[in-house]
């Protein structure tokens, strides 16, 4: 039975601290390559379509910086956006920008989806989801939010807040993966890893 250092390694295309630790979770071997694809898109693009293409687009910049190495390892892309009456928002770009964020979204239910890209360094093979969560948060007074930008923790997070941090007392609940909304759906990732030969349970 192949033990997990012996399957395909994973490449993941981000530098984001949480991707790395929810990856590093599966006890998968794994390396990170910085993944420097363009993130702009259309406003008309829907956040399903949005998080699918930036995902792939920033597996596909680590896949064309490989090509000719015959690596054979399947390359991870993810991008997480959070979503407040169809309208995307991103990380905030101050301070007054993030409590801005945070008094839209609370005591409001709001949507986090997270696409994944996989591509098989070898031949080129792509497989691209998303998963959805939708997060209500508490009503928050105005203390609260200026504490919790006080923090530095919204500064570089989509949405202003971090569910895995300090963030985490401003949830009331979330309906979905949890993972998602960190910014990596392990189940989901698990399940289309499979498809690339790749185990998180390996089988006899």
């Amino acid at each position: 039975m192949l033990n997990n250092t012996e399957q395909r390694p994973i490449i993941l295309a981000s530098t984001s601290p949480r991707r790395k630790e929810l990856i590093a979770s599966l006890h998968l071997a794994f390396e990170v390559i910085p993944s420097y694809a363009d993130e702009s898109t259309p406003s008309e693009w829907t956040p399903e379509q949005t998080v699918q293409e930036l995902a792939l687009r920033k597996a596909l910049a680590v896949f064309r910086g490989l090509e000719g190495r015959g690596r054979d390892a399947i390359i991870v892309g993810s991008d997480t956006v959070v979503v407040l009456d169809n309208e995307i928002l991103g990380k905030p770009v101050d301070e007054a920008d993030a409590e801005q964020m945070l008094s839209r979204l609370q005591g409001r239910e709001h949507r986090v989806f997270t696409g994944v890209a996989c591509i098989d360094a070898v031949s080129g093979h792509s497989v691209v989801h998303y998963r959805q969560t939708d997060v209500t948060m508490k009503a928050l007074s105005e203390a609260t939010i200026r504490a919790y930008v006080n923090t530095g923790e919204p500064s570089d997070k989509a949405g202003s807040y971090a569910i895995q941090g300090i963030g985490a007392s401003l949830i009331d609940r979330i309906e979905g993966c949890y993972f998602n909304v960190v910014g990596l759906p392990l189940s989901l990732l698990s399940d289309m890893l499979e498809g690339f030969g790749v185990y998180v349970l390996p089988q006899t």
